[in-house]
């Protein structure tokens, strides 16, 4: 009998709760609704625009390492590609600084080489490396 009041008791307290909670949720509460300021779209504000960067000339660009050089021509393997194999006609300030190369020892097989050249004439305009020393 005991135990019997105890659960009736325990069910009281649970019906008393669970119905002052419903009656709670039932009443509406008047929320006060505020008028929205006046919002303005504002411009993006640019930091930094990115540029694009200007190529200086419309030259393309070869390295790799000498096969065969005179002043007129020079012929390279391709630093990454070994069955790339390219032929370049120096063109006439090309030639005259290879002269002086030439003339110093010049460019031996396997010395590494950065040419600049124009894409359509494949001339080159440029070139940048270390030549060897002379024998």
């Amino acid at each position: 009998m005991k135990n019997f009041l105890e659960f009736a008791g325990a069910g009281l307290v649970l019906l008393f709760t669970m119905g002052a909670s419903r009656a709670a949720a039932q009443v509406p509460v008047p929320v006060p609704v505020l008028a929205p300021a006046a919002v303005d779209t504002a411009v993006p504000i640019i930091v930094n625009a990115v540029k694009p960067k200007p190529k200086v000339t419309g030259l393309a660009t070869f390295e790799g390492y000498v096969m065969n050089v005179n002043t007129l021509q020079i012929t390279l393997r391709a630093k990454g590609n070994d069955l790339t194999i390219e032929t370049f006609p120096l063109s006439e300030a090309a030639s005259a600084r290879m002269q002086q190369i030439v003339d110093k020892g010049g460019y031996h097989y396997g010395d590494k080489v950065r040419v600049e050249y124009d894409p359509q004439s494949m001339k080159v305009v440029r070139f940048k490396g270390k030549p060897s020393k002379a024998l």
